[in-house]
């Protein structure tokens, strides 16, 4: 894979001066381009064996572009806050919103590639990394991202002579430590390891461009005219907009799993009190072992407009402590929020370790709200399913414990709960003219969420389905399955779902 990137391929001093003067000024105008334009954010990583010039690259792209919006992020071990959320946390929050490039080095590949080189992983784990990788990327070029990689190679042979001259100069001994010659020993199994993370990772939404980097002059211009090109190809690109259908109100009744749930289900005033009560303080206890053992919990309520979700989410936070636990209520996205991947918002809010996040309505509105009322298209909702399970897969990964919840209530009954807001003037702002508008829509809502659950609910985080027509009943069932799958987690002590 690499031996076209030994060719010693190099530029003449006029050659550079006139390439580099034309693809500077392209790449500036490109930029304000996008700037003016802002359609889509362009995520550039860097890769390559040490000594191959990735900063002097980092560098002069802040040289030859404006740097008021041009981002870089140059990732080392996690920081504190880093190390207690999931590993791709870190690489969500340094994502560029629309108009911006951001230059990664250090990037999602580092960590697994040194691991494995070094021997402390398997090839399996490896190519798992390797995986999630690609998935990350393409979920990101799905949604308008415009993800060009460069990997830049030099011989064992070019890196050793670099070392070596850098180790006898007095300005520049500094950026040769006793690691990258003891990764130097390790060349060729890193050549090896390198070849088959490109060759898992190299796709048609996000390809690896080999750069040789013996020569800087010719490394220089081959990245920048590359990196020029790319973006002009998306900025001319005449695509048109995939437009979104609402659902009908005339979707047929809807056969799902939501049909098999008894509604009748209730419980007494006295017996809801007393199990309040136990369940309260088993969750209390139950969140202090989750802060000692480091976990984290993630519960989110989804529902029907007037279900309860509010209503439960009160009788658990009852049993935490407010210092350590924070509810998100879900609305409409903020112009910060449209601006970058629409699962960025929901990786924000994830608990440090030891804390708690309530998600009041959640990620899934890509699939309910977005869906029915035509704010997301059809391939777009499609592939979020995908997207959903690879989140929640990394949160349990990471130790965090994940209860979904969709509590349930007769169509008859949610009329019912509206009128009674509309009669009690402290429940006026619980109401809104959508909310009627929205049941019109009921067998659209009800099979997308049917859909959903058959689609989300995995070994890892399955779906709770509440029987909420009975606030009570609803209340102690919601505390009862929290403290439950909190129990399970703790007792096998086994926070990975399996490998898929």
């Amino acid at each position: 894979m690499f031996e076209t990137a030994e060719l010693h391929r190099k530029l003449s001093k006029e050659e550079y001066v006139r390439r580099s003067e034309a693809v500077r000024t392209r790449l500036l105008q490109l930029q304000h381009r996008l700037v003016d334009h802002p359609e889509f954010s362009v995520v550039v990583v860097i890769g390559g064996v040490e000594g191959a010039g990735k900063g002097d690259v980092l560098n002069l792209l802040f040289e030859w572009m404006d740097a008021r919006h041009l981002l870089t992020h140059a990732f080392g071990p996690p920081n504190e806050a880093e190390a207690e959320r999931p590993r791709y946390w870190r690489y969500w929050m340094a994502l560029p919103p629309k108009g911006k490039v951001s230059v990664f080095l250090g990037s999602w590949y580092t960590e697994p590639i040194v691991r494995r080189v070094l021997g402390t992983s398997t090839d399996a784990e490896l190519d798992f990394s390797m995986q999630r990788a690609a998935d990350f990327e393409r979920g990101l070029a799905q949604d308008g991202t415009l993800v060009v990689k460069f990997w830049i190679h030099i011989s064992k042979a070019e890196q050793k002579r670099r070392f070596k001259k850098l180790a006898k100069s007095k300005r520049n001994g500094w950026r040769v430590t006793k690691e990258d010659w003891k990764r130097h020993e390790h060349y060729d199994e890193f050549r090896s390891v390198c070849e088959r993370a490109i060759r898992h990772t190299s796709t048609g939404l996000a390809p690896w461009t080999i750069v040789e980097g013996t020569d800087a002059a010719y490394r220089n211009v081959a990245i920048a005219e590359h990196l020029a090109e790319r973006i002009e190809a998306r900025l001319d690109a005449a695509e048109q907009p995939v437009t979104a259908t609402p659902a009908s109100a005339d979707e047929p009744d809807p056969d799902t799993i939501l049909d098999t749930l008894d509604l009748s289900r209730k419980l007494g005033r006295k017996e809801y009190a007393r199990q309040v009560e136990e369940l309260q303080a088993r969750l209390n206890g139950l969140s202090r072992k989750i802060a000692k053992k480091k976990l984290g919990l993630s519960l989110v309520f989804e529902g029907w407009d007037a279900a309860g979700k509010g209503g439960a989410i009160r009788r658990i936070t009852r049993a935490l402590d407010a210092r350590h636990y924070r509810v998100i209520s879900v609305a409409a996205p903020t112009d910060e929020e449209k601006a970058h991947h629409y699962m960025w918002r929901f990786w924000r809010h994830l608990p440090r370790r030891g804390h708690t996040t309530i998600y009041d309505r959640s990620w899934y509105g890509r699939v309910l709200v977005e869906r029915i009322e035509g704010f997301a298209t059809q391939d777009e909702w499609t592939r979020s399913y995908k997207e959903i399970n690879d989140f929640e897969e990394q949160l349990v990964e990471h130790g965090i414990v994940v209860v979904k919840y969709w509590l349930h209530i007769s169509r008859e009954e949610q009329l019912a709960r509206f009128e009674s807001r509309q009669r009690e003037a402290w429940k006026h702002y619980k109401l809104g003219p959508e909310d009627f508008r929205n049941r019109e829509k009921w067998n659209a809502y009800e099979g997308a969420a049917g859909e959903m659950i058959e689609r989300t609910s995995t070994e890892f985080a399955p779906w709770v389905l509440v029987e909420a027509e009975d606030k009570r009943y609803a209340r102690v069932k919601v505390l009862e399955q929290c403290c439950q799958r909190i129990e399970a987690v703790l007792a096998t002590g086994d926070r990975k779902p399996k490998r898929r």
